[in-house]
Order: structure tokens, then C-alpha cells, then sequence
């Protein structure tokens, strides 16, 4: 009886130490699912209309449908998830989808970089912007996150997904994308 009971003991201590690992293994960043977005902010837009301008993407969205990203750095992984949002804002432009990239770096030549990427990767809807490192302020956009990603409709995030430096990847980038009906109307 006493080595069953502490057999179960170290049985539940295991399990709660490895569900304890994998929690600090994540990586919480950006406004969270039920929460409020915080509200404008003016970063320096890349492309799009007000390129050239600091422009609040967050206010020019207004309550409609948005797949809002935060970077640190241009990569691969991040170019190709960037291009899927654009051809999903592009489909769903009935359903007034927007969508925008802030980099959140102050790195000098990041403005040739991005007006590169928007070129190459022909963007036609996904503005790409500067902000600073820290991110717009009450956004809580993680330092340890190299990419976060908010889905959000009515300013209410529906989904939410970070990556520390080299974790984004094809697989993760199929999971935002088919997430994107959590905040596009059904049909």
C-alpha cells in the first residue's frame, strides 16, 4: 500500500513538473485571446498609402478583421508567412481583412529591407512598419518573441501565437493561416 501511495506521488510530481516545463518552454507576447487590443499607435509605414508616414494601422483597421504581426528580424519563415496573410487579406477583402508586419527594431537599413520584401513578394494588401524595439507601448509585445502573431476582430484578439528566434515554422505558418476564420465571417 505505501509503495502504491508513493508510486502515485512521484507519479503526479513527474507530471506536474514536466506540465510545468513545457509552460515555461512557451512564450506569452502581445495582447492575449479575450483581451482588448490596447489601442493606436503610429509606427512608420513601409508600402501601402501612407507609405513614408507614421501612420496607426491599429486605427485605420478599425473594428474589422486583422492579422496583426510583430518582428524582430526579416528571415525566410517570416517573408513566407507575411506573403500567406497578404493573399488571405487579398481573398477576404469582402470581409474588409487588413492586415500589417511592425518591425520592432532600430536597425538603419530595415527600411530598404522591408520596401524590398513588399516589392519581391508583390504585396498588395499587408503594410509592413517600423516601430521602435520595444514595441508600441501596452502591447506588451514580448523581447524574448522574435515573431508574434495577433489575429483580432471587433479590437478582440481571437488568437495569438509567439516564436522565440528560429522556431517559426511551414508548420506554424499552416496553423495561423488556418486560423484565419476565427475572425472572418462564416459564408
Amino acid at each position: 500500500m505505501k509503495k502504491t501511495l508513493a508510486a502515485a506521488v512521484m507519479i503526479c510530481l513527474t507530471a506536474s513538473l514536466i506540465v510545468s516545463g513545457l509552460q515555461a518552454a512557451g512564450i506569452k507576447s502581445g495582447p492575449q485571446v479575450g483581451e482588448k487590443v490596447p489601442g493606436p499607435f503610429h509606427p512608420l509605414n513601409i508600402n501601402g498609402e501612407k507609405a513614408g508616414e507614421k501612420n496607426c494601422l491599429y486605427c485605420s483597421n478599425g473594428s474589422n478583421p486583422v492579422a496583426m504581426v510583430f518582428a524582430r528580424q526579416c528571415s525566410e519563415p517570416l517573408t513566407k508567412l507575411i506573403k500567406k496573410i497578404d493573399e488571405a487579406t487579398v481573398k477576404n477583402k469582402d470581409a474588409k481583412m487588413g492586415s500589417f508586419v511592425v518591425f520592432c527594431n532600430d536597425d538603419e537599413g530595415l527600411k530598404d529591407k522591408l520596401t524590398k520584401i513588399a516589392q519581391d513578394q508583390n504585396l498588395k494588401e499587408t503594410i509592413l512598419a517600423i516601430d521602435n524595439p520595444a514595441g508600441p507601448q501596452k502591447y506588451n509585445v514580448s523581447k524574448d518573441a522574435d515573431v508574434t502573431v495577433v489575429l483580432y476582430l471587433d479590437h478582440e484578439v481571437k488568437a495569438n501565437y509567439a516564436f522565440k528566434n528560429g522556431e517559426l515554422t511551414e508548420k506554424d505558418i499552416e496553423k495561423v493561416v488556418n486560423d484565419l476564420p476565427k475572425i472572418l465571417p462564416s459564408k
